[in-house]
């Protein structure tokens, strides 16, 4: 799948998640248009990310959001009563869609070496189109409470077990030759993590995330199976 291909799969799950929340807080938010609340949620996640990136979340005020986004202060409080629970419905959303896109793009019925390359690629292209919500669950982490900061752990952990199946699936079918599949998933995270939280370096060196997602997938599979790597 190219990432032109892959946008349009991810643009209809953000809708969905922005719909799945909407119907979960309708006795919260005051707007009950459901076009016209998934829209202004996409647009609140949107600028509350933005400036969060630019900022820091807590130096970002309801002021700056209304101001940014368009929406007056009485329209961001239809939505939400604080900034601690529009933190919870941004971290939400996104760890919704990272598992909702990931879960549809990996086949767990295909070979081992072809899941890892359509984790890999898709992990990156996912975080490509999110790069803001990666960017800012990577950085707030610290700055979250307790219990954001377990979901936020909880959430990298379950994205590395993905990478620990495929490999220990390949180790049983001798596809892979991995030795620790913790360790290589958890290294194979870090070089996804690179894409996002290092965006700038690859945007100076005009590398796409195609070509990164073609450079990560061959260099884990030189690792993981000691030969080259063929095409997909």
């Amino acid at each position: 799948m190219t990432f032109d291909e892959f946008k349009q799969v991810a643009t209809l799950s953000m809708e969905e998640i922005c719909r799945e929340i909407f119907a979960e807080n309708q006795a919260s938010i005051k707007i009950k248009k459901e076009a016209v609340a998934v829209k202004n949620m996409a647009n609140i996640f949107h600028s509350a990310l933005t400036l969060s990136n630019e900022r820091g979340f807590q130096s970002m005020s309801l002021r700056d959001l209304s101001r940014t986004s368009g929406l007056s202060m009485g329209a961001l409080y239809s939505y939400f009563t604080s900034k601690e629970e529009l933190l919870e419905m941004i971290q939400n959303q996104g760890r919704r869609l990272t598992r909702k896109v990931l879960s549809r793009q990996i086949d767990m019925g295909l070979k081992p070496d072809q899941m890892l390359r359509d984790a890999i690629r898709a992990h990156l292209y996912l975080t490509e189109i999110m790069q803001k919500w990666f960017y800012f669950s990577y950085m707030e982490t610290k700055n979250l409470d307790k219990n954001q900061q377990k979901k936020s752990m909880e959430s990298e952990l379950a994205t590395e077990q993905v990478f620990i199946d495929i490999l220990e699936k390949g180790g049983r079918q001798n596809v892979f030759h991995v030795p620790d599949p913790v360790l290589t998933a958890s290294v194979i995270k870090a070089m996804l993590q690179d894409w996002y939280v290092k965006r700038w370096k690859y945007a100076r060196r005009r590398i796409s995330v195609e070509d990164y997602a073609d450079f990560v997938i061959g260099f884990v599979e030189s690792a993981v199976s000691g030969k080259e790597r063929r095409g997909d």
